[in-house]
């Protein structure tokens, strides 16, 4: 087991996957990590969609102009949506469920990315969040925020360059 210092450098977007399934373990973990994920109020509202099936997987794959097609060769997709009439801030829940799903991936050294779907658009202007709706019969009052890709690494990436921190970004007390 990985450091989570160790875990937060590691994890880099995965856009290349290999063929490999993941294992049902793997999986379960990974879901455990987003559902046990702090949400506003205790509420829950995100809810996930697993998508293994390659065909799916493909049509998925072109739901946005660009940053989407790596999807068609990952062993699994995680779609999160909520609904949001149950928290207002449903965003920031689906946001920390993803998060925690991507970390534990790679603490299982499993690659992952983050495919946003909200407010985005296909190649033929059409709505990405009505395009993954349709493709998996979501309910009309959930709203898609992503789509996480998973797999086995199919490229190296080096850990984050702790010399390109922006610590000025970072300001104590006041601006």
């Amino acid at each position: 087991m990985k450091e989570f210092k160790d875990l937060v450098a590691l994890r880099r977007s995965m856009r290349k996957f290999t063929p490999d399934t993941l294992p049902a373990d793997d999986v379960a973990l990974i879901l455990r990590a987003a559902l046990m994920s702090p949400s506003s109020k205790g509420k829950r509202c995100p809810e996930y969609v697993l998508v293994d099936d390659k065909h799916v997987l493909e049509e998925l794959s072109h739901c946005k102009t660009v940053g989407s097609d790596f999807l068609a060769n990952a062993s699994l997709a995680v779609v999160v949506c909520a609904q949001p009439e149950k928290s207002d801030v449903w965003i920031e829940d689906c946001s920390v469920a993803c998060m925690q799903m991507m970390l534990q991936a790679e603490d299982l050294n499993i690659g992952s990315c983050w495919i946003q779907v909200r407010e985005r658009k296909d190649a033929e202007g059409r709505s990405s969040e009505e395009l993954v709706r349709q493709a998996l019969h979501i309910p009309a009052d959930r709203r898609i925020l992503s789509i996480i890709a998973l797999g086995y690494k199919g490229m190296e990436r080096k850990p984050q360059d702790e010399g390109r921190l922006h610590w000025e970004n970072v300001h104590t007390d006041q601006w």
